[in-house]
């Protein structure tokens, strides 16, 4: 099949279901498109025919789902998720974003691998220590944009959900580029780096992702203030993501992070003192369809992917240890950094709650266990990571907002009268 036929096909069923969601269920569409993929998904497998069911597992083994949220999509959801936050408010959450992005994703990582190592060995499943790591480290991001909505219609302050979006943005570029560390650590066998090396390496991602995207992003503000043409300078953001996001990854750097330092830099100094009104408006719908699109094109494949991982015999036990598994060293790094921050500044009794019930898994996380070689060990991560995933999108995107409608008038006073 051609990238033309595709394509067709992906935004076809998109469509389909993104329609059937908003005129039957009305759900969040992220919500509703991954439900009603994965009851179609769900109905084919059991009542479709055989020949039916080996074409869609062919189409879906072909589409490399990992190559095309990893090198094609991520870059243009991180810029346009960073390109709405205001920085002044993210400065404000700076250090308890900062923690939560790093020393949190670094916590949960060990916490779940050494959970999933033991908790495994005990219903008879063997999985190498370094490769619980690895679950640990692609599981322990958070993806937040399908709870994003039901947070802002609740009217939460604003100071939480620039927490909850700030450190998503983060964690994503963190855990890509500890999951990178861990994963060459793998590939070299006994020949593996030592502290030093694994340091160095992710200081080269990290900290050289994050120059990169500043220089990215004051390249496109300069040229953005030097003319006044919308069209071209939708088209400049359009180049600077996917060329710089290409350019970072052969220069070893973190793309990830360095497309939400350049959207940061774009949506904040760019919009306030290189755009006219004309161009901020043309920009923000640009990317805001975008965005919206590429949302629904991800979360639909979701529901779909259902098809290449199979749920059978321990694996299913498997599946659901690491349910309440991600949930606890979720709620353990949130929890830990938190109170830590207490000593110093007041947060709400809810914070931890919300921060750890809305902190949803979503594709990022499905295409780095897709990413990893043929084998046992990966179908057993791909089995836990979609279990996690889809419980996370389904159940406690759902539900998220029955635990935000709790929180105190006194917490959230920008919350819309009814």
């Amino acid at each position: 099949m051609s990238i033309l036929q595709t394509a067709a096909v992906i935004l076809a069923l998109t469509a389909l279901f993104a329609y059937l969601n908003e005129r039957f269920i009305r759900l969040p569409t992220s919500i509703g498109v991954t439900l009603v993929a994965l009851v179609a998904s769900l109905a084919l497998l059991l009542f479709g025919s055989a020949g039916l069911v080996t074409q869609t597992e062919g189409f879906l083994t072909s589409l490399d789902f990992d190559a095309l949220v990893l090198e094609g999509m991520l870059s243009f959801l991180l810029f346009a998720g960073s390109l709405h936050v205001d920085l002044g408010r993210l400065n404000e959450q700076k250090w308890p974003i900062l923690i939560l992005a790093t020393a949190g994703v670094v916590l949960s990582t060990f916490l779940v691998a050494v959970l999933v190592f033991f908790m495994l060995g005990l219903i008879g499943l063997e999985l190498p220590f370094l490769y619980a790591l690895l679950f640990g480290a692609l599981i322990s991001p958070t993806d937040p944009i399908a709870v994003l909505g039901i947070l802002k219609r609740l009217g939460v302050r604003k100071d939480i959900e620039t927490l909850i979006t700030g450190e998503s943005l983060f964690n994503d570029g963190v855990g890509v580029v500890v999951f990178t560390v861990i994963l060459g650590l793998i590939g070299a066998g006994d020949h593996g780096q030592g502290a030093g090396g694994v340091a160095l390496l992710f200081a080269q991602e990290a900290v050289g992702g994050a120059l990169f995207g500043l220089a990215l992003g004051l390249l496109m503000f300069l040229l953005l203030r030097s003319i006044d043409n919308y069209p071209v300078e939708v088209l400049i953001t359009l180049a600077g993501v996917l060329g710089g996001y290409t350019l970072a990854g052969a220069l070893h750097t973190s793309g990830p992070i360095a497309m939400v330092v350049a959207g940061l830099l774009v949506g904040n100094r760019g919009r306030a003192f290189a755009m006219s009104d004309k161009t901020r408006e043309y920009l923000d719908a640009f990317w805001e369809m975008v965005d919206e699109i590429l949302n629904a094109v991800l979360f639909m494949l979701i529901g779909l992917e259902i098809f290449v991982v199979r749920f059978e015999g321990p694996g299913i036990w498997a599946a659901l240890l690491a349910i309440p598994i991600v949930l606890l060293a979720r709620l353990t790094g949130v929890g830990t950094t938190i109170s830590l921050f207490r000593l110093r500044r007041t947060f709400p009794r809810f914070t931890v709650r919300l921060l750890t019930w809305g902190g949803l898994r979503g594709g990022i996380s499905v295409a780095l266990a897709l990413s990893l070689a043929v084998g046992d060990e990966r179908n057993l991560i791909l089995v836990m990571t979609y279990a996690v995933v889809v419980f996370a999108i389904l159940v406690q995107g759902l539900t998220v907002g029955r635990v935000a409608a709790r929180i105190p008038e006194e917490w959230a006073p920008e919350r819309p009268a009814p």
